[in-house]
């Protein structure tokens, strides 16, 4: 059986995979790597903050879990994009 009409799309974006490197997400079938070097914010998240995405507004991804915002293009183009991070978590050594 075959269906005549595609329903609609309830999954906008989808983290696919996460590495000790990044994650990667599937959105329109195209898939996006975020290396944490370029993403910092993700990088000692837990696979579930990660995966909380959704798609806020047309190209626009949010993580609520960790309040992080990104357009398509500054994952695309992460070089238009200065980088402002401000690493809020104490050291392992307390300093």
């Amino acid at each position: 059986m075959s269906l005549l009409m595609n329903g609609t799309n309830i999954s906008a974006v989808e983290v696919t995979n996460i590495s000790s490197h990044g994650f990667w997400i599937l959105a329109y079938n195209q898939e996006y790597f975020l290396p944490y070097k370029l993403f910092p914010w993700f990088k000692n998240r837990t696979i579930k903050e990660i995966s909380d995405v959704i798609e806020e507004s047309p190209h626009h991804l949010y993580w609520s879990k960790i309040d992080v915002d990104l357009s398509y293009d500054s994952i695309i183009n992460p070089d238009k994009y200065p980088l402002i991070y401000k690493n809020t978590e104490k050291s392992e050594s307390g300093k």
